[in-house]
């Protein structure tokens, strides 16, 4: 997230004054003889004296004076301009707002050299004077000045976006997207809060939306959903799933013409792809941002790093902008079809996970189609159902691939009896390199690749044992419930 910086304030330029100065006063008629009264030649204007030194080029990247940009607390300072006897030569005298133009005076003789620098100045002058002469003329009603501004009642009475555009597809997704604040159960209600985002799954009033941004309200706590027309709403958790980080609220009394967001298919979106995330980064709802698709299948862990509370996924990358309050909103592609749920973040303070830094261009969605999977059954049963392949893996070696510990957590086998690991020939030291079509360079990203499927699909892995490379399928099974 950036924010405006605001620089000092630019110094006037002596040379344009801010009002147009007051004619000379008449001159009394000279004494001297007529011989005098000749104008002495021009000084050269070619070398610099001390008196009037050269203005310096501008340095490259500053901004014109044409165009002003706020000055650096601690930049140059500005170049004085020329004295009354440099470059360029005073502006004309004209009148001050309001008072009548003097004639004009005699014309004077001829002066090749003199004639651009005269063009130039009142050039500089009419821009200066333009708005108060015109002043001038209108008070007067002078017919003989017209004028070329264009009124707001001319342009075009209505502007409509081609469907496709950013602003037509978030036109069409912003009443479908909501802000959800959760508050745990503290005492006297002075529980913890956060801000998160989701969006209507159904007409019967359920939304989706990650588990990080209900869980503090999942136990006694209490749960609001917010819609961009203000109307806000009572809502309860229908069911978590930690390890997907995908939950389901249900609104209490639903309204009646809730419009379901179009799902997309997360399998076929392809990198470049054009993405529209919506949601309330740092509580600013109805946010609005754009990116692309800059990578899929990308392993993400996120959570606090305590192991059970950690959530993995096959994500789909984006650069556009998501931040702490977008988790749970809507990945939308160029049609508005949803393709992913915002779920985290790369950080340049703590990795992936919801911290407080801002976006640097890397946001994670889950994959709309697991996403979909996870919600139809949390809808169904309330719990999330994961597939598994019954064999503990390390979770901290990279690069090499998946070693399949030599025990399990509380001294169980590292393989389960009978298990889908086990009727595949798997053993404990194996180290799985592959699973279906993807590399495996870690325990996180085996189970993200392995949560993208169900249970009972059959798939083909690729391991090492003893320098040996085989292969092997296995039938995944399936494991109820985060505990």
């Amino acid at each position: 997230m950036s924010t405006e910086n605001e620089g000092t304030e630019v110094p006037a330029d002596p040379a344009a004054p801010s009002a147009p100065p007051t004619p000379p006063s008449p001159t009394p008629p000279s004494t001297a003889p007529a011989a005098q009264t000749q104008p002495l030649p021009p000084a050269p204007t070619d070398a610099p004296t001390a008196a009037h030194p050269q203005a310096q080029p501008q340095a490259p990247g500053h901004a014109s004076a044409h165009a002003p940009a706020p000055a650096p607390a601690h930049g140059p300072e500005p170049v004085a301009a020329a004295s009354a006897g440099g470059w360029p030569p005073p502006p004309p005298a004209v009148p001050a707002w309001g008072a009548p133009v003097p004639p004009a005076p005699a014309a004077p003789r001829k002066r090749t050299g003199g004639l651009v620098a005269a063009v130039l100045a009142a050039a500089l002058v009419a821009g200066g004077i333009g708005g108060g002469i015109g002043y001038w003329a209108a008070e007067r009603g002078d017919d003989g000045v017209g004028s070329t501004t264009v009124s707001s009642g001319e342009a075009p009475a209505a502007f409509k976006r081609d469907p496709g555009t950013v602003a037509a597809v978030a036109a069409q997704a912003l009443p479908s997207v909501v802000t959800i604040q959760a508050k745990s159960g503290g005492a006297q209600g002075e529980g913890e809060g956060g801000t998160g985002t989701g969006f209507v799954y159904d007409q019967e009033g359920h939304i989706v939306t990650n588990n990080h941004v209900v869980a503090s309200a999942a136990e006694g706590g209490t749960l609001s959903v917010t819609f961009p027309d203000g109307k806000s709403y009572d809502a309860e958790v229908v069911g978590r799933a930690e390890g997907y980080d995908v939950a389901v609220l249900k609104l209490t009394n639903a309204p009646k013409g809730l419009k379901p967001l179009p799902l997309g298919n997360s399998d076929k979106v392809a990198v470049g792809d054009s993405t529209i995330a919506i949601g309330a980064p740092f509580g600013l709802s109805n946010t609005v941002t754009t990116g692309i698709i800059s990578a899929k299948n990308r392993p993400v862990a996120s959570g606090d790093g305590s192991g059970g509370s950690n959530s993995y996924m096959s994500a789909l990358q984006t650069d556009a902008s998501i931040n702490p309050g977008n988790s749970g909103g809507p990945l939308l592609d160029a049609s508005g079809a949803v393709i992913g749920v915002n779920s985290a973040i790369q950080s340049t303070g703590s990795g992936f996970g919801q911290s407080q830094a801002g976006s640097i261009g890397l946001g994670f969605a889950i994959p709309v189609n697991q996403a979909k999977n996870v919600a139809q059954q949390l809808i169904k049963t309330g719990k999330p159902v994961y597939p598994v392949i019954g064999a503990t893996v390390n979770m901290n070696e990279k690069g090499d691939g998946a070693t399949i510990a030599t025990q399990g957590s509380g001294g169980t086998p590292s393989v389960t009896p009978d298990g889908p690991a086990a009727k595949a020939g798997l053993k404990a030291g194996d180290v799985i390199t592959g699973f279906g079509d993807h590399q495996i360079d870690s325990g996180p990203t085996l189970i993200s690749e392995i949560w993208t499927h169900k249970p009972g699909d059959s798939v083909k892995i690729t391991y090492e044992r003893d320098g040996k490379t085989s292969t092997a399928t296995v039938t995944l099974g399936e494991r109820t419930g985060d505990s």
